[in-house]
C-alpha cells in the first residue's frame, strides 16, 4: 500500500527556515508529480508547490515563490521543501501528495492528488 510520509515540520521563527521531508513507500512513484499543499488554521488546504517526476518542472504558489524552495530525490524516493525567510501567516499543517502524470505535467489542484501523507505541522511566530 502506497504511503507517504512529511517530516520536518516544528517551531521556528519569523525569519527562520525549515526543511521538509516526504518520504514515500509501498510502490515506486515514476511517472508521478509530486507536490506540497498546506492547510492554516480555519482556512482550506492550499498549493504551495509541485514538482515533475525528473525534477525538471516545478511550480510555486505566489505567497511562497522566492522563499521555498521543491526539490525531490528519486533515489531515496524522497520530496523536500526548502522553506526560507519563513512568515507567521506560512503557519499550517504541510502536506505532500503525489498524482500520476506520465507527461510531466505539473498539477495544482488538491482533489486531482491520488495520495496523501498525514501532514506535519509547520508553525512560525513573530
Amino acid at each position: 500500500q502506497a504511503q507517504l510520509v512529511e517530516s520536518g515540520g516544528g517551531l521556528v521563527q519569523a525569519g527562520g527556515s525549515l526543511r521538509l521531508s516526504c518520504t514515500t513507500s509501498g510502490r515506486t512513484f515514476s511517472n508521478y508529480v509530486m507536490g506540497w499543499f498546506r492547510q492554516p488554521p480555519g482556512k482550506e488546504r492550499e498549493f504551495v508547490a509541485a514538482i515533475s517526476w525528473g525534477g525538471g518542472r516545478t511550480d510555486y504558489a505566489d505567497s511562497v515563490k522566492g522563499r521555498f524552495t521543491i526539490s525531490r530525490d528519486t533515489s531515496k524516493n524522497a520530496m523536500y521543501l526548502q522553506m526560507n525567510s519563513l512568515k507567521p501567516e506560512d503557519t499550517a499543517v504541510y502536506y505532500c501528495a503525489a498524482k500520476i502524470s506520465p507527461t510531466g505535467m505539473i498539477f495544482t489542484t488538491r482533489s486531482w492528488y491520488d495520495y496523501w501523507g498525514r501532514g506535519t505541522q509547520v508553525t512560525v511566530s513573530s
